[in-house]
């Protein structure tokens, strides 16, 4: 019996809800080396808000870039900060050194830097049409 319940986690969803659907579309959008923050991402949707955005990166997250979506403070995802850190590494994300206080001289992003408006990309709220 305990293989059968283990089975439906394995299997793909049949469809990912619209609101995710979109979340996760503007991760996508982010450029590598940027970031937008929960509410910069609820905003751009113009729906939703931090939270909401944040539930569907926790769900759905996984299968995309993740670590581009981040708290508005630049504190990095808490228990993914070496994953991510990584990443920030890889792809020249601005970051500020840590103070020697911080828990484990983990970096923060430096949002003034590495925050994304949005502008090279149309946004899915206001339509895909041409022009603009």
């Amino acid at each position: 019996m305990g293989g059968m319940s283990e089975n439906r986690f394995l299997e793909e969803p049949a469809q990912l809800p619209e609101y995710a659907e979109r979340v996760l579309g503007v991760a996508e959008l982010i450029p590598p080396g940027r970031v937008m923050t929960y509410g910069d991402v609820a905003e751009w949707l113009e729906e939703g808000g931090p939270r909401q955005v944040g539930r569907v990166m926790a769900l759905y997250g996984g299968a995309v870039p993740w670590w581009r979506v981040v708290r508005a403070d630049g504190v990095l995802l808490p228990g993914h900060e070496l994953r991510a850190l990584a990443r920030y590494r890889e792809e020249g994300t601005p970051l500020r050194s840590a103070a020697r206080s911080a828990d484990g001289h983990i970096p923060r992003l430096d949002m003034a830097r590495a925050r994304w408006d949005g502008r090279a990309a149309q946004s899915p709220a206001r339509g895909t049409g041409g022009g603009g």
